[in-house]
């Protein structure tokens, strides 16, 4: 049986493939760390909780940047490079909270267990302790990645953006192998956070002719009249508004309540009712009568482990990084 094997080249070319793959380690799974380093999630789960305790805003913070991560060159920590022209120095990026979370994180790790644990890895995590924090569902995180040793902010453009038409964020979502199902669940990570007011400003004034208040018609007027008093035309376009405004702290399924009632805040969040290619499975989560119910919490999760594979290194590709802000 040996002998006939051995001169079979298409089972021996299968045997090498597996057998190559499985010493590179392809893929991540759970668990990874159980052995080099056993702390590995109690370290990162512990300091995402206490910077959370001092400022709540991390948790959104890092939830959005593990998901603007993994949308670009893929789940590498990439993200976290400074530089002059990195990821990191673009305006989705830069206003993003918790990168010094991330930092905490892996000086504990490098004491820990030394050039283990990468900043992939401590990214994925964090964004999974920083839903459970905001009373969220937990799931379990894939581990194994490795970090990518290149960062440019001209990547960032292939982001999806708060004026992206359906069609538009259906293909982005569908170029990383993520369904409709998972755009929709993804989005409805903005149950918890906020936008600045320059990213939607432009939906409260001048923005049609067929409104009395001249604002996005899909908009609910009485919420309109509210965000243009937060976010005057020629106000601070910094300002923070919160994006889920029935619960902008806990991790549920209110914010898909509010697309349906006309009070989405960015305009690419509200389509996901106007358009009924989405609006069923805004309809599924909120348990509309006639249609499978979907557990938010739970698809949530789902859709985060295939996020969180989008583009990984893994095996002897890229590298575990000594500080997660720059290359070795």
């Amino acid at each position: 049986m040996g002998a006939s094997f051995i001169h079979t080249p298409t089972l021996f070319f299968l045997w090498f493939s597996m057998a190559a793959a499985l010493v590179q380690g392809q893929g991540t799974r759970v668990g990874f760390y159980s052995r080099t380093c056993p702390p590995a999630e109690s370290i990162v789960q512990k300091t995402v909780q206490s910077h959370f305790q001092s400022n709540p805003a991390i948790a959104p913070g890092l939830l959005r940047m593990h998901f603007h991560d993994c949308f670009v060159r893929g789940c590498d920590a990439s993200i976290l490079i400074n530089g002059t022209s990195t990821e990191k120095t673009t305006v989705p990026n830069s206003l993003l909270n918790g990168y010094d979370v991330i930092d905490d994180a892996k000086t504990q790790l490098e004491a820990a267990c030394p050039g283990v644990v990468s900043c992939a890895d401590i990214l994925a995590l964090a964004a999974r302790d920083s839903v459970v924090l905001t009373k969220g569902l937990t799931w379990k995180v894939p581990t194994g990645r490795r970090d990518g040793r290149v960062s440019l902010a001209s990547d960032v453009n292939n982001l999806p953006s708060p004026r992206d038409s359906i069609e538009a964020q259906k293909q982005k979502f569908a170029d990383k192998g993520l369904t409709d199902q998972d755009l929709v669940t993804l989005v409805g990570g903005h149950t918890i956070g906020t936008s600045a007011c320059q990213f939607f400003r432009y939906r409260l004034y001048n923005f049609s002719t067929t409104t009395a208040n001249g604002a996005d018609p899909s908009m609910d007027a009485k919420f309109v009249t509210q965000l243009q008093a937060l976010c005057p035309s020629d106000g601070d376009g910094s300002k923070r508004i919160a994006l889920d405004t029935g619960s902008p702290n806990r991790f549920d399924a209110t914010f898909f309540t509010n697309l349906k009632n006309g009070r989405g805040v960015l305009e690419s969040d509200q389509k996901l009712w106007t358009d009924a290619s989405t609006r069923t499975f805004v309809q599924r989560f909120l348990g509309v009568r006639g249609l499978r119910g979907l557990n938010f919490n739970v698809e949530f999760g789902r859709s985060m482990v295939k996020m969180s594979n989008i583009g990984v290194k893994t095996g002897t590709e890229g590298e575990i990084r000594r500080v997660c802000t720059a290359i070795n």
